[in-house]
């Protein structure tokens, strides 16, 4: 199994529940859900790159080259960016979604 058929396990279900929690908001709210995840997406993005690469350099982990892409950010393959991009998906809309459900009000 590739790394990127590893990551659609984590991706796909991240973009569902993203999208549709995005979709669900008014305008407004949507619009500040969005830069917000925006920020937080480039703030985790590039301590990835500088870390990953740092752990990598310093032989903390490798990764099999027939298995990624070969395309790299630092000494990072791309597929090791899934992750982050799952949280920032992922975490906001489960902090909108379980919000509702537990009767607390939404800013």
């Amino acid at each position: 199994m590739t790394y990127w058929a590893l990551n659609a396990v984590f991706l796909l279900p991240a973009l569902l529940v993203g999208g549709l929690t995005a979709a669900a908001l008014k305008d407004g709210r949507r619009r500040a859900a969005l830069a917000a995840a925006g920020a937080a997406a480039v703030v985790v993005l590039v301590l990835t790159a500088v870390f990953d690469s740092m752990m990598i350099a310093f032989g903390l982990f490798s990764y099999s080259e027939e298995l990624i892409s070969g395309v790299y950010i630092g000494f990072a393959p791309i597929e090791d960016f899934a992750y982050p991009v799952a949280a920032v998906l992922l975490l906001p809309a489960l902090w909108i979604l379980l919000g509702k459900r537990a009767g607390k009000p939404q800013p």
